[in-house]
């Protein structure tokens, strides 16, 4: 008596069907795999060779070896299944806990997108508006919100204004900064410039970028309209801001040697 090797084959996978479907852990799968082949290697080595030596040499022993065999078949069957349900346990703590791993990791911050504003938008408009309403509640804006009047005449002043420029940083529908400037003149160079009057990124948004995105959008507009230079002004106690303006090229205005560098100041006229 012998098994043939398609034999063997097609039992390998029917047990490898069988526990694929059983486990979803590629571990449990084959240490099970292993079990079943083996436990069942050590049962047809009991069934078939073990009696047919009995029958060659001791014929003596047939009656007492019946129970053995029913024993270790018994055994085996046992062993099997308790392997079974340890592994599907096994397998489930291990899903089980991936699921965990995978709810607590931190969700990944999804791409900013920056664009003009479009202030015949309603949806821009409203951006705006909130995003240098928030800015103006910063300790480094003005520390309170806009005046209702101020608000209701924004958009407008703003669309009015013949050289406005704006760009909205955008995560989906949602504003998180926003950057105003206008176009202004160098009478020593003859060219125009940019200056750039606020950026603001909510205080959730900081630390992503959003400030230097922006600032990099109204630059690139300069260059490609031929401006000669970018200005803007920044508090004296405003370390944050003077430290990203500082990192992508702006200074302190200086002209001629010997003359220091140049101040901002205003006269308010209400």
């Amino acid at each position: 008596m012998f098994v043939s090797g398609s034999g063997l084959r097609g039992f390998e996978m029917f047990v490898a069907n069988y526990v694929t479907v059983s486990f979803r852990s590629p571990a449990a799968n084959a240490a099970f795999r292993l079990l079943v082949i083996g436990s069942t290697t050590a049962i047809v080595f009991v069934i078939v060779y073990v009696p047919l030596m009995t029958l060659l040499f001791d014929k003596s022993i047939g009656p007492i070896y019946l129970p053995i065999v029913a024993t270790a078949i018994w055994s085996a069957f046992r062993a099997a299944r308790g392997a079974e349900k340890y592994l599907a346990k096994a397998a489930h703590l291990t899903d089980q806990s991936d699921n965990q791993l995978d709810d607590q990791a931190p969700a990944k911050p999804s791409e900013v997108l920056i664009r003009r504003a479009n202030l015949d938008s309603p949806a821009d408009a409203a951006a705006v508006v909130a995003m240098l309403d928030a800015y103006a509640r910063d300790p480094m804006g003005d520390g309170k919100p806009l005046a209702d009047d101020v608000r209701e005449r924004l958009v407008p002043g703003l669309r009015a204004h013949p050289t406005t420029l704006l760009w909205l940083a955008l995560d989906g529908d949602r504003p998180l900064g926003v950057l105003t400037a206008f176009v202004g003149f160098s009478t020593f160079k003859a060219r125009p410039l940019v200056n750039v009057h606020d950026v603001a990124v909510l205080p959730e948004a900081r630390g992503r970028g959003v400030g230097r995105k922006l600032l990099a959008a109204a630059e690139e507009h300069a260059r490609q309209t031929g401006c000669c230079k970018l200005t803007l002004e920044v508090l004296e106690n405003n370390t944050p801001a003077k430290g990203l303006y500082e990192a992508v090229g702006y200074r302190q205005a200086a002209y001629a040697p010997g003359a220091g560098g140049a101040l901002f100041f205003v006269k308010p006229l209400e």
